[in-house]
This record gives structure tokens, C-alpha cells and sequence, in this order.
């Protein structure tokens, strides 16, 4: 009876852990941009990691989408030996002001392709660096990114993040933008120095300085005989 019990209490265990693993298995690996965080109106370096995730397959290409509602004025990229980058450029409804000039066209797609032999191959991955500036002031930048594989499947890294918070099942890579910090207050003006005493007043100070001396030491004289006096009152006469 106790080990039928026992039993009983092991398969539960087991179906309740094969269930809660099932939920909790590790989501599948996807495009991701890095740092995750920037700060609106300034520059940053960001890397796309891309890793591949077929078995049989290399990835050979990469296309990237810049939003076209955020753009930025400056997009540089850091060349990746074996591979050539292609950014197109757009025209943008309203023209972007950057450093006191307008632009009207920005980069809205990079495309990296590999040459042959430097493909991601399966348990590969690699990173793209771009550099990015100014930064838009909205909260995040999406980035619709389709990854090719060397057997023809494209993935569509394009679905935008949840508003529950939940992770889609595509999802496109996500720079959060935060506010810049307030610009640091104007240091407080340092109080003005204590005007100098009057030459006057030093010499007020120093005289009754002088004249307290001259009291102390009439004291102490004045002390000094009063003992005298009294040490000889009290001598015997011989």
C-alpha cells in the first residue's frame, strides 16, 4: 500500500516536471541587437549577433531594416572580412536636421551578403557593427531583420514587442532609447569674499590687545606683593 503510494506520488511528480519544462524550454536563438540600450540624441555602436540556427544550412545573407518613422542621420559601418554591406538610403517625408543641416534621405536597409566560404555555419555566429547617431527621441527602434539561408529559407526576424510583455515568436531586434539625463544645473556663484577688515579695526584690535596685557601683568605685580606683604605679617619676630 505505501509503495503503491510512493508510486503514485513519483508519476504525479514527473507529469507536473515534464509539464513545467515543456512551458520553460529555452526560446530558440534570434537576431539580436547589443547593447540593447542607448540614449536619445546621441551616438552608439551597436552589433546585430546573428546566429545560425539550422543544423544543415549556413546563413548567407543578412537585411536589416532601419524604422523609417525614427530615421538617423549618421550610419557607418565597420567592414567584416568575408562579407560586403550595401546601405540604401531613402527620401524621408520630412527632412531630418542634423548638426544644423537638413537631410532629406537616410539609410532605411542594410544588406551584409557573404562571399563564398564565410557563411555562419551551423553552431556559428557572427556580429555586425554599425554606428548609429543622431538617436531618434522615442522610447525604442525596431528593426525588421530577414535572415537567408544557403538552402533557400529566409527567417523573418519582424515581429514587434508585446504590449503584455510576452516575447513573439519572430521577434525583430529592439533598441530601447531612454532620455538623456537633465543637463547638470549651473554651479551656484561662489559667495563673494568677506570684505577686509578696516586698516583702522586691526589697529583697534591690536591696542586692546595691548591694553589687556598691560592689565594681566598689573594683576600679576599687584598679586605678587599682596603675598609678600602677607608672608611677612605672618614671619615671628626674633
Amino acid at each position: 500500500m505505501k509503495q503503491t503510494a510512493l508510486r503514485r506520488a513519483a508519476t504525479v511528480t514527473a507529469v507536473a516536471a515534464a509539464f513545467v519544462f515543456g512551458l520553460a524550454g529555452p526560446a530558440a536563438a534570434h537576431v539580436t541587437v547589443n547593447p540593447s540600450t542607448a540614449t536619445q540624441g546621441g551616438y552608439a555602436k551597436v552589433s546585430f549577433r546573428v546566429p545560425n540556427e539550422s543544423d544543415t544550412a549556413s546563413t548567407t545573407k543578412l537585411e536589416v531594416n532601419l524604422p523609417v518613422d525614427s530615421p538617423v542621420g549618421s550610419v557607418s559601418l565597420k567592414p567584416v572580412p568575408g562579407w560586403t554591406a550595401v546601405a540604401e538610403k531613402s527620401k524621408l517625408a520630412t527632412p531630418l536636421k542634423v548638426h544644423d543641416h537638413e537631410i532629406s534621405e537616410a539609410v532605411t536597409k542594410i544588406t551584409w551578403t557573404a562571399a563564398s566560404g564565410s557563411e555562419i555555419k551551423p553552431g556559428t555566429f557572427q556580429e555586425f557593427d554599425v554606428s548609429l547617431g543622431p538617436l531618434p527621441e522615442t522610447e525604442q527602434m525596431v528593426f525588421k531583420t530577414l535572415q537567408t539561408y544557403s538552402d533557400g529559407t529566409i527567417v523573418r526576424w519582424i515581429d514587434e514587442p508585446a504590449t503584455d510583455g510576452t516575447e513573439p515568436e519572430s521577434p525583430a531586434p529592439v533598441l530601447k532609447l531612454t532620455a538623456a539625463s537633465a543637463a547638470p544645473s549651473a554651479a551656484a556663484p561662489a559667495p563673494a569674499p568677506e570684505a577686509a577688515a578696516p586698516a583702522e579695526d586691526d589697529g583697534n584690535a591690536m591696542a586692546w590687545g595691548i591694553a589687556g596685557l598691560v592689565a594681566g601683568l598689573a594683576g600679576l605685580v599687584i598679586g605678587l606683593l599682596a603675598y609678600r606683604k602677607a608672608a611677612q605679617a605672618t614671619t615671628p619676630a626674633p
